[in-house]
């Protein structure tokens, strides 16, 4: 297995627990991404949030046919998470820790801190991540035949939370679902206008040159769950308070007072220490984010822990690359797991990695097109209808229509979790020692 990130640690342990003999080759700490700090595994770089468990969402219904299929980094993110309301957030330092230690006291994992330049002979797992380094990209696209497909990914700053100022912001969590997890700074009308023409003048960072090389000079392209707050804003002056600042169900509750918009603060530790500004992720050069993000009421005099950052994200063409059970054409015994396949978020890239192993212990050769894991697989080896192929997440619309025209949103999405849920466990009777 090449890669310990989400993917790659998911698909060593369930092989390991099934006796393989696993080779898990990760290059850091010896070489370094341009965002990774460490050398620990699973090591979360954008978000320290894992998205709802709601079962009415893409995400939240994931959660819940990987614990059928019996994911083991679900399992260690439960025991490392924070309070994030009806979301599922981790202590980001504790759940790579975490993974490691499990990684590390396996006996038959063995682990080699070396970079692979190219990929080796027998069965391997490429889950190099969306930066996999130059020279294995290289190597991909002399093998493969295929340019690449780039996308560029922004994170969020961090802030100290003894420099909040905790009489302005408040603790609420919209419409007062669940508990109060997340800190809100409100604006008034003046104070968006304002913060919002800050974004826009604000000097930004360009490709880096070990982008330039495969970028060629195109306009960015982002992920659109992580675009940059500059450039939401550039859609339009209230797009922000219309979308991530939206102040729905965000009233102080002290006063009662609706805002113009809020922008929500998330914990990034058990110990509340640290705060993710959400929605924040962005590109602005680091003078220019203390400048703008002090403009946040609250937040005048913030002490940045982390600032945000722009960086490579890849992802091969698998349509037109990988057969039906997610390996190479050109290399039957080379599967390719985790973001480089073109899944996109965290979980996702773990339910990828659960799905190639499970594959690789030939315990699966497909899972049931009702489920939101399915449809992930369906859409990395099916070539898009129209258009180019786009990194997918789970979300409804990508499962198929119930048989029946149901028109309440609420009920629909029940039925279509109750469906997928069904057609996952009807699997795991048929085989419950190894899918349980």
């Amino acid at each position: 297995i090449i890669g310990g990130g989400l993917a790659g640690s998911e698909a060593a342990l369930q092989l390991a627990t099934r006796g393989f003999e696993v080779r898990l080759i990760e290059m850091r700490p010896r070489r370094n991404t341009e965002v990774h700090t460490g050398s620990l595994f699973a090591e979360l770089v954008c978000s320290n949030s894992l998205k709802s468990v709601r079962l009415d969402t893409g995400a939240g219904l994931l959660k819940e046919e990987m614990r059928l299929l019996g994911s083991i980094l679900l399992d260690i993110a439960e025991q490392s998470k924070v309070p994030a309301g009806h979301a599922l957030a981790v202590d980001r330092e504790l759940f790579a820790q975490n993974v490691s230690r499990h990684i590390e006291n396996m006996p038959n994992i063995r682990i080699i801190r070396d970079e692979a330049t190219t990929l080796p002979s027998g069965k391997v797992i490429l889950a190099t991540g969306p930066l996999t380094s130059d020279a294995m990209m290289r190597h991909l696209q002399k093998l493969l035949g295929e340019d690449q497909l780039f996308f560029f990914d922004a994170i969020a700053p961090i802030i100290d939370a003894d420099t909040i100022d905790m009489d302005t912001v408040y603790a609420k969590a919209r419409y007062d679902k669940g508990e109060a997890d997340y800190l809100n700074c409100a604006f008034t009308k003046e104070q968006y206008y304002d913060f919002v023409d800050a974004l826009l003048s604000a000097e930004k960072h360009e490709a880096h040159e070990f982008e330039n090389e495969f970028f060629n000079g195109d306009k960015f392209s982002f992920y659109e769950n992580c675009m940059p707050i500059e450039e939401i804003a550039r859609r339009g002056r209230d797009s922000l308070r219309h979308g991530v600042m939206r102040p729905m169900g965000l009233e102080n509750p002290a006063t009662g007072q609706k805002a113009f918009a809020v922008l929500q603060l998330r914990a990034e530790n058990k110990d509340f220490t640290a705060y993710n500004l959400v929605g924040c992720q962005t590109m602005l050069r680091y003078p220019e984010q203390k400048r703008v993000f002090k403009q946040i009421p609250g937040l005048q005099s913030a002490s940045f822990l982390r600032y945000g950052s722009i960086h490579r994200n890849s992802y091969l063409n698998s349509p037109k690359i990988l057969n039906p059970l997610l390996s190479l054409k050109v290399r039957p015994d080379v599967w390719v797991a985790g973001q480089l396949s073109g899944v996109e978020g965290y979980m996702e890239c773990i339910a990828s990695g659960l799905m190639i192993a499970k594959i690789v212990a030939n315990e699966l050769s497909i899972l049931p097109e009702e489920s939101i894991m399915g449809q992930l697989w369906r859409r990395l080896i099916n070539i898009p209808e129209k258009g180019k192929f786009s990194p997918v997440n789970a979300n409804f619309g990508i499962l198929p229509a119930l048989d029946s025209n149901i028109r309440d949103k609420k009920l629909k999405r029940e039925l279509m979790s109750q469906r997928s849920l069904a057609a996952i466990r009807r699997i795991s009777q048929i085989c419950p020692e190894k899918l349980v």
